[in-house]
């Protein structure tokens, strides 16, 4: 048996997920015995193919919170450049109400242009939208634990702001901070706020040395490291035999128009993904394992195949953890 990891299920909802494919996905999650369900929170496809919808990610969450019992949900990631903070806050927290306390708020600074130009978001400058973040995570921290709450920042200004009801998980529900470089500012917007930090992607290696400084921002913030979770978010794609997990691979190559020929996009996918037949994915999990990540966000891309779902729960998980 090798070194125990949790498991959660990642959904792209801007590629088209329906509702009904939505629930389902859920409550196959939760019979399966999958930790979490979290999705994308995105207006517009990422591989930017038009003819593919998103509904709002908090607003789904909601409802998924009261078709579930077990399953906890959340965000990867909220861009700062879609809602104030205090949206965030109250989203994060009715959501949690309803769930009876299983919601994790994962915040991000925002990144993909075109779905902020179709929509009417502003788009500032990286810079701006990382003190942004700042800013919120600040806000939303505190808004959620405590009676009243006044902050006056670059961004955001509240005055006296009476947060009602607070969320079922105290102190706060778990904030999720993530990202692949992790230098002196994020170091510092993770110690002081995050309760699990999550990276995309990257070799075993390359994620443990994001992890040991992600840790070390934490210590220099006064806080315990074992308190910080840290967690990957990567894609899967596991089948019974080889065969059966190239076919899968050439569905999806076949979704993204990016793509180029299918020995250079499996030779990406397979760098850094749990790929493969249920024994190839068992062993490259274990190797994230032993790099630290405790808990794993796979990435569904072929979100209609709840077969791969039933697969990872019967032959894969029970041999990691």
């Amino acid at each position: 048996m090798l070194r125990a990891v949790r498991f959660c299920l990642m959904i792209e909802g801007q590629e088209g997920v329906t509702w009904d494919r939505w629930l389902a996905l859920a409550t196959t999650a939760e019979r399966l015995g999958f930790e979490a369900l979290f999705r994308s929170d995105h207006y517009f496809s990422a591989q930017g193919v038009g003819g593919r919808g998103s509904t709002d990610a908090w607003t789904l969450l909601g409802a998924l919170a009261a078709r579930t019992d077990r399953l906890r949900l959340g965000t990867l990631v909220s861009p700062v450049t879609f809602r104030l903070p205090g949206l965030v806050a109250k989203a994060a927290a009715t959501v949690d109400q309803i769930s009876g306390g299983r919601v994790e708020i994962g915040l991000g600074a925002g990144w993909w242009t075109e779905e902020h130009r179709q929509f009417g978001f502003p788009f500032p400058p990286t810079p701006e939208r990382f003190a942004m973040l700042e800013e919120q995570l600040e806000i939303v921290h505190r808004l959620l634990t405590e009676d009243r709450f006044s902050f006056a920042g670059t961004h955001y200004t509240l005055e006296e702001a009476e947060f009602l009801p607070k969320p079922v998980q105290r102190p706060h529900p778990p904030i999720v901070v993530g990202g692949k470089t992790v230098g002196p500012w994020m170091q510092r917007l993770i110690g002081r706020w995050a309760d699990e930090f999550n990276t995309v992607g990257g070799t075993p290696d390359q994620v443990r040395g994001r992890f040991g400084r992600a840790r070390d921002g934490v210590v220099a913030a006064g806080r315990d490291p074992s308190s910080l979770v840290t967690s990957l978010m990567t894609w899967c794609f596991v089948a019974p035999t080889e065969r059966e997990y190239v076919a899968m691979l050439e569905r999806a190559r076949a979704l993204d128009p990016t793509a180029g020929p299918l020995d250079a996009y499996r030779s990406d996918i397979e760098a850094d993904c749990i790929v493969g037949t249920p024994e190839r994915a068992v062993e490259r999990l274990g190797r994230y394992a032993e790099a630290g990540v405790q808990r794993i966000m796979l990435n569904h891309e072929l979100y209609d195949d709840l077969d791969m779902l039933e697969l990872l729960a019967s032959q894969v998980f029970p041999m990691v953890g």
